[in-house]
C-alpha cells in the first residue's frame, strides 16, 4: 500500500471481487483467512458494506453480493457503450451491416449499442436493448464459445436465420477485460456471411476490448 492509497477502501474493495466470485457466499472466517486479516476487521467491513447494501448475510451467517451492486452496474453500460461505438461506426462502415456490442445480463444477451451503416439501402433494423437467450444468435454464441475455450482464442461464430429470418450474424467475443463478459458482432440480409467479414469482426472486438482495458 502507498501513502495515497486507503487501505480500508482496499480490503472492501477486496471483499465485493471474493464475494462476486463465488455462488454460495462466504463466511466471516473465510473471508478472514483470504484477506489475511482478523475476523473484528472483516466484520467492520461487512457492516459497511451492508449499510450501502453492497453486501448482504443470509440466515447462515454467510455473505454475498448485495442488489446495491446493481444500482452502480446500471451506470456500467453508458461507459461501456460510449468506448465502444467508434470500433463499432469503423466496422458498420466498412462491412455495410448493423453492427452491435452485446453484454451477458444473467442468461440471456443484451445488445447495449448498436450502429448502423450510413451508405446501404437497406439493413437490419436491430435496436439496443434487444435480448435473446445465449444459446441462439452468433453474439451470444460467440460468448458461449469464450466461457468454454478461454485460453482457445475463439474466432468469429457465424450464425444464419436463428434469430431473425433471413439475417445472417457474425460475432466474436471480447477477450481480456476483466468484469466485462461480451461479444462485438454484425447481421446482415444475406444466405451466407461473405468470407472477408469473420477477420474484421475480430478485428473490431479486439478494438474495442483494447478501449475497456
Amino acid at each position: 500500500m502507498t501513502a495515497e492509497t486507503s487501505q480500508t477502501l482496499d480490503r472492501g474493495l477486496r471483499v465485493l471481487k471474493l464475494l462476486a466470485d463465488t455462488d454460495h457466499g462466504l463466511t466471516v472466517t473465510e473471508l478472514s483467512g483470504k484477506l489475511g486479516v482478523n475476523r473484528t476487521v472483516v466484520y467492520r467491513l461487512l457492516a459497511t458494506l451492508e449499510q450501502h447494501a453492497l453486501v448482504r448475510r443470509d440466515l447462515g451467517g454467510r455473505a454475498r453480493v448485495g442488489l446495491g451492486v446493481l444500482r452502480l452496474g446500471r451506470q456500467v453500460h453508458p461507459l461501456v457503450r460510449e468506448a465502444a461505438l467508434p470500433a463499432l461506426r469503423s466496422l458498420a462502415e466498412d462491412i455495410g451491416a448493423t453492427a452491435h456490442l452485446t453484454l451477458v445480463d444473467g442468461t440471456e444477451a443484451l445488445a447495449v449499442a448498436v450502429v448502423e451503416p450510413t451508405w446501404t439501402d437497406y439493413h437490419v433494423a436491430y435496436r439496443a436493448g434487444f435480448r435473446h437467450p445465449l444459446e441462439r444468435g452468433a453474439a451470444g454464441k460467440a460468448i458461449l464459445a469464450a466461457r468454454h475455450s478461454p485460453s482457445a482464442a475463439p474466432g468469429c461464430t457465424l450464425t444464419h436465420g436463428e434469430l431473425e429470418a433471413g439475417a445472417s450474424g457474425a460475432a466474436a467475443p471480447l477477450l481480456g477485460v476483466t468484469g466485462v463478459e461480451g461479444s462485438v458482432g454484425v447481421v446482415m440480409l444475406t444466405d451466407s456471411v461473405p468470407e472477408r467479414v469473420g477477420p474484421r469482426v475480430v478485428e473490431a472486438a479486439r478494438e474495442v476490448a483494447d478501449a475497456l482495458r
